[in-house]
């Protein structure tokens, strides 16, 4: 038993600032550190480069547009006063229960002059900011649900009442802790080592065991099987299979044009099957029901949320609420979206959409070990399939193509990381594309972060809309 415990705490993966990606391609990939630097110097608000942004650093040209409007919304001239935008943030994270974001949000909320009373929980909080309880649930996990009511009863509420920009501000900070979160989770990231504890409010920790621990299924010992078995040939011939599937679906795009019914359907089906993904699905012998109970939300997630039974919800089995589907091109980000935020909340607009258009056109045209790739099909699938989960249909797309391009464990991470981000593991993470570059899955990573904060960004900003005409 002893000899287990030692094991289990040199595990190599979890030093460096991922639990899931070996340090030194983290490391390595930092060669633009003098770029990251300054990045970090102009833009971070906590002024030192921690862990989510040397994992980012794998892409600095995305980081530069991360780090930019994050700073925005946290610094810059805005309608909500500072100490608020990171109290909001830590209500976004504990959704997801992200502890590492709380603690860091916990310490700018008092460096910015945040009441430290408030950090007891909600019921020490203005009733104005409690009010924004049923919005960052419905957001984080079934935005579909936001209506125009939502948006009225926050703005007419007398004198705890929102202005607009107030809450598009808010909305914006919610949207971007989500996804966060899913990058957090997603990415394995470690908590800080050194963090600095203000007025000695004590680091959260999740449920006493380390959270590396929950990176590594709690069972290092069997995690060199699930890859290494496999033998790197059939690893090779998952990746020379995706880039004959994609080779194919170009000449028959080329071919022959599907019906706009058939398409329709091809939509319900993908949406329909997203599912039945991931629930119920003993993932590799790992069944959810023992998972949860490891999951015991701890008392100091609980106090920033309410109602925290509420989650993603798989309607089909349920039966009672079908997801809606919204029509992309009935309201989107660049014709709707866009105008309405940058009306309200003056540039974030630019930024979030350099951020999205950055995320959706990033490519080094590689694939794994294949030069002059042409990953735009493979990059559309994975965006749209998050906004598949969430009920947005694109009339244009084919959703063929999700189900060829992206196998299934792959499908269960992407509905992992953006639907509950916590429950992810290494195990799924290091499942799918077994010949793919770390630097690749952070690429993921980042697209569904920018496809989930696109999604619920949409439905919020529709529903304000709504309430505007």
């Amino acid at each position: 038993k002893v000899n287990d415990k030692r094991i289990r705490v040199s595990q190599p993966l979890t030093r460096g600032p991922s639990a899931f990606i070996p340090e030194k391609e983290v490391v390595q990939a930092n060669t633009v550190v003098e770029r990251t630097n300054f990045l970090v110097e102009e833009y971070s608000t906590s002024g030192r480069l921690d862990n989510i942004t040397q994992v980012m650093s794998l892409h600095t040209q995305y980081l530069e547009s991360f780090l930019r409007s994050q700073f925005y919304m946290l610094r810059m001239d805005g309608p909500l006063p500072l100490p608020y935008r990171h109290y909001i943030a830590i209500m976004a994270a504990a959704r997801h229960q992200c502890s590492y974001l709380i603690n860091m949000h916990v310490d700018e909320f008092l460096k910015t002059g945040g009441i430290a009373e408030w950090l007891n929980g909600l019921e020490y909080v203005p009733q104005r900011l409690k009010n924004l309880n049923e919005i960052n649930k419905l957001l984080a996990h079934r935005p579909w649900l936001i209506t125009k009511e939502h948006i009225q009863k926050l703005v007419k509420t007398g004198e705890n009442n929102w202005s607009l920009p107030e809450l598009v501000h808010a909305v914006v900070l919610l949207a971007h802790y989500h996804a966060l979160a899913s990058f957090v989770f997603g990415s394995g990231i470690n908590p800080e080592r050194d963090p600095e504890i203000s007025n000695g409010f004590r680091l959260i920790s999740v449920n006493n065991f380390c959270v590396c621990d929950l990176a590594n299924d709690n069972n290092i010992e069997n995690a060199s099987l699930s890859g290494s078995n496999f033998g790197i040939v059939d690893s090779l011939s998952e990746l020379e299979a995706l880039m004959e599937r994609m080779k194919r679906l170009q000449e028959e795009r080329e071919d022959e044009e599907a019906s706009q019914e058939e398409m329709s359907t091809r939509f319900e089906k993908e949406k329909k099957e997203s599912l039945f993904v991931v629930s119920g699905d003993t993932f590799h012998s790992f069944p959810y029901s023992e998972f949860e109970e490891d999951m015991i939300i701890t008392s100091d997630v609980s106090r920033y949320i309410e109602d925290p039974g509420f989650g993603y919800e798989d309607f089909a089995r349920r039966g009672e609420e079908h997801l809606p589907t919204f029509r992309a091109q009935d309201y989107t980000w660049e014709n709707h979206g866009f105008s309405l935020v940058n009306r309200l909340y003056s540039d974030i607009g630019h930024l979030l959409d350099e951020k999205f258009r950055m995320v959706y056109n990033l490519t080094y045209n590689t694939m794994a070990t294949h030069e002059d790739v042409d990953t735009t099909m493979l990059r559309r699938a994975l965006f749209n399939y998050v906004h598949c989960m969430f009920g947005i249909r694109y009339d244009d797309y084919d959703y063929g193509e999700v189900n060829q391009l992206l196998e299934r464990s792959l499908k269960v991470y992407i509905k992992t990381v953006t639907c509950y981000p916590e429950r992810t593991t290494k195990r799924m993470y290091d499942s799918y594309w077994r010949q793919f570059k770390h630097s690749e899955k952070v690429h993921v990573n980042l697209l569904l972060m920018e496809a989930r904060m696109q999604a619920e960004l949409l439905y919020a900003l529709r529903a304000i809309t709504r309430h505007l005409t």
